[in-house]
């Protein structure tokens, strides 16, 4: 069993993207600029935002933070959405989700220039992804196919799991692994709360992507011998040896899954470390106008 580091594999990368930003400086080009909007105090979007606006400090961005409180109206924030649109200055932008229930989410994605959508959440993105065309793929995706190919795990004509069907993970990842690329070319089954025969489905898998939310789901005997397991779960779960009273759990009941895998991804220092630098990625492509001129 080999373990994949989220961490290790994110580090690697924000030194890479901290390398072309200084060759843009010192050609005397434009440095990549992301703002970023956040309404309310949610805590996990807090520690998201924070980490997002550290992590473009290290790679030598500039950040915007733009903060509304909970009762911001739709119309301001659309008003935002359009002043952020319209400056040239800004290369990409996000709008921080969960949102107040008294705002309309797709109407907020959909009113954000797809050009500078490094989310990859507007409708533009997601069917050019879907296509197989050049565009900003949402980051937790393009994170997990940047940890399959530094790990050269092989994915052509394997059959792929995906657990979970969210518009920002499942749906996503089942097109990606089975464009005709690399990583990709898989056989894909999607399977979510309402899938039938869940445990023989996983058990024919040899890639499993495991995105559904609930803490420990997938357990020893819904995984082959030799099978990959890419662990999308973070719940904050009570615990009594951590410090903080919580420690992050994710959808893999690790400790019985692991012996059976050949590679799988730890939680924390998995996913989650890629999320964060496959936005940045995002961000360095809007900057150079490599995938919208």
């Amino acid at each position: 069993m080999q373990l994949i580091d989220g961490k290790a594999v994110s580090a690697q990368m924000k030194q890479e993207i901290a390398e072309e930003v200084n060759r843009i400086k010192e050609a005397g080009g434009k440095i990549p600029h992301l703002a970023a909007v956040l309404v309310g105090h949610d805590g996990g979007s807090e520690t998201y935002v924070a980490n997002k606006v550290k992590t473009c400090e290290e790679v030598g961005f500039q950040s915007t933070l733009i903060r509304y409180e909970e009762d911001v109206t739709e119309e301001e924030l659309l008003a935002c959405v359009d002043r952020l649109n319209n400056n040239p200055e800004v290369d990409g932008f996000i709008v921080q989700l969960p949102l107040p229930k008294h705002i309309s989410e797709q109407k907020i994605i959909e009113a954000i220039d797809y050009r500078k959508d490094v989310d990859g959440f507007h409708p533009i993105n997601v069917g050019r992804m879907s296509i197989g065309l050049p565009c900003f793929v949402s980051a937790t995706p393009a994170g997990i196919l940047e940890l399959l190919k530094r790990y050269e795990i092989e994915t052509k004509g394997k059959h792929c799991v995906v657990l979970g069907r969210s518009n920002i993970v499942g749906k996503p990842m089942a097109m990606l692994m089975m464009q005709k690329n690399y990583p990709g070319d898989c056989t894909v089954t999607v399977c979510h709360s309402r899938s039938e025969n869940l445990k023989e489905m996983c058990l024919e898998a040899d890639i499993i992507i495991v995105a559904l939310g609930v803490p420990e789901f997938l357990k020893a005997d819904m995984v082959k011998e030799g099978a990959v397991v890419i662990d999308v779960g973070t719940t904050r779960m009570p615990s009594s040896v951590t410090k903080s009273g919580f420690k992050l759990t994710g959808d893999v009941r690790f400790d019985e899954v692991s012996p059976k895998c050949s590679y799988i991804t730890p939680v924390p220092g998995g996913v989650g470390p890629m999320t964060i630098i496959s936005l940045m990625k995002n961000t360095l492509l809007a900057g150079k106008k490599e995938i919208y001129s």
